[in-house]
């Protein structure tokens, strides 16, 4: 993993997977990256656990966390198994000081009571346009 500072969301993503497999690995369990595999309804499958990683430049605090629909219905449907972990500080590139906070069992359960679904489209901007854009405007 990198030392440097990271601001592109992709490498943020990577360096939490990448983070959280080798901590599966220290504690005995062999992650596996799940994400574009058909039918994955997480990030990682480790173990009897489903993985969905949410990965934070800085902290968490105090915010929502996003869940895509198969994901809220597998917590729901399989509380046993099924975890998120949130792996904060991750732009400033140092993996000794990211911080992993684990929610799985009772507690996710709790928290998904009170989940709130919402419905919303996403407008790609690709990066042809985003150029163009910043070029004409900038």
């Amino acid at each position: 993993m990198t030392t440097t500072e990271m601001r592109d969301p992709k490498q943020i993503e990577d360096a939490a997977i990448d983070f959280v497999v080798e901590r599966e690995r220290a504690e005995g369990r062999e992650a596996r990256d799940t994400r574009g595999e058909p039918g994955a309804v997480a990030d990682l499958v480790s173990g009897g656990r489903v993985i969905e990683v949410k990965a934070c430049g800085t902290s968490s605090r105090g915010y929502e966390l996003w869940l895509g629909c198969c994901q809220y219905v597998a917590a729901r449907d399989d509380p046993a198994h099924f975890w998120l972990y949130l792996v904060e500080n991750v732009a400033q590139g140092d993996p000794a000081r990211f911080q992993l906070l684990r929610l799985g069992g009772h507690r996710l359960q709790e928290l998904l009571e009170r989940a709130k679904e919402q419905r919303y489209w996403t407008v790609p901007v690709p990066v042809r346009v985003y150029d163009q854009l910043a070029a004409e405007q900038g």
